[in-house]
């Protein structure tokens, strides 16, 4: 299969569309990650999702609207879902709801809930009216790689498996979006992402953090959304996450760095320099940046051939806790507390 790379517009929107009506996949840009999308409500095309990416049949997928009203058919709509659509849509928020029988089996794993998201990207807010019909798209890497965050990461992975990729530059979040159950009596982030916990409670007055966040699902749990269990955003590097105060991170980094080849670290701007001349790429200077560049630099890593990596940890709230779900799930959760090291 021909793979075309085509720049967003009118027209390239317009055949996008006409590829997701026959039922093929497509990769487009939204605002959090590039997605891999099919019609939601098209099994034998929501198929061709999990045959692209090589993902398990148990890991669900979100399924993107245009419209608030349009989350109406495939869902048990609710006032806390209205509430949260007014204050956070279109934008990173996925909302875990119950669904209505229009929702295939395969969209959501077999599971009687469904992910339902309305991204803020104007390409894909554009694709999914020329469709007219609910997009699903989980990220569009192959699956465990990390999450692409331009159109050509997306080539990197898909070339030869989809008919086309929407380019619509870089992504301006970088991690994927939050997912909240609201299926259950208290709103819970099942993972986390730009819209945070303390945004939410700040709405709806109460929200809470699934244990799983920072931690795998085990194998004979369900994952009821996307991220939870499997391996996820890893590099071809075994990476290792290192906590604890700045100067003993970078004395056990730096001991350990030393006896590798092909390494590298990654650190916060203002500490790079403690890492001296050894092989450092930036996260910047707070979780945002970190947000942002965090896929793409385990990408570059990965094309570096770099094979090992140690990473610099950030606080476990706001934003900074969708980076760390990022980082432990990428590293297999091998962190370590530098401040017990010594």
């Amino acid at each position: 299969m021909r793979t075309r790379l085509l720049k967003g517009s009118t027209r390239s929107v317009f055949d996008a569309a006409a590829l997701i009506r026959a039922g093929q996949v497509v990769a487009f840009p939204t605002e959090t990650v590039y997605g891999l999308g099919a019609n939601a409500l098209d099994a034998d095309a929501v198929a061709r999702i999990f045959s692209a990416k090589e993902r398990p049949a148990d890991n669900p997928l979100i399924v993107h609207i245009a419209a608030v009203e349009e989350a109406f058919p495939l869902c048990h709509w609710t006032p806390d879902a209205q509430t949260l659509a007014q204050a956070f849509w279109p934008g990173p928020l996925t909302m875990l709801l119950k669904k209505k029988s229009i929702i295939p089996p395969i969209t959501t794993a077999g599971l009687q809930t469904v992910a339902v998201r309305m991204p803020s990207h104007p390409l894909a807010l554009a694709l999914i009216k020329a469709s007219g019909c609910p997009i699903a798209a989980p990220s569009a890497n192959r699956s465990s790689r990390p999450s692409p965050t331009t159109a050509m990461h997306v080539l990197e992975d898909m070339s030869g498996r989809i008919p086309m990729i929407l380019d619509g530059g870089p992504s301006s979040v970088g991690v994927e979006s939050t997912v909240l159950d609201m299926s259950g009596d208290t709103p819970t982030i099942f993972r986390p992402g730009a819209v945070t916990c303390e945004q939410i409670t700040m709405v709806l007055g109460e929200c809470c953090v699934s244990d799983s966040v920072l931690r795998p699902v085990p194998a004979t749990q369900n994952a009821p959304s996307p991220g939870m269990r499997h391996k996820h955003y890893a590099p071809k590097a075994r990476m290792t996450l290192v906590k604890g105060d700045a100067n003993r991170v970078a004395q056990y980094i730096a001991s350990r760095y030393d006896r590798d080849e092909n390494a590298a670290i990654l650190a916060f701007e203002e500490h790079v320099p403690l890492y001296g001349a050894r092989h450092t790429q930036s996260l910047g200077k707070d979780a945002m940046d970190a947000a942002h560049r965090l896929f793409y630099l385990l990408r570059g890593m990965d094309l570096g051939g770099i094979t090992r990596i140690y990473a610099e940890t950030l606080p476990e709230n706001g934003l900074g806790l969708a980076v760390m779900n990022r980082m432990a799930r990428a590293a297999g959760f091998d962190v370590v507390n530098a401040d017990n090291e010594y």
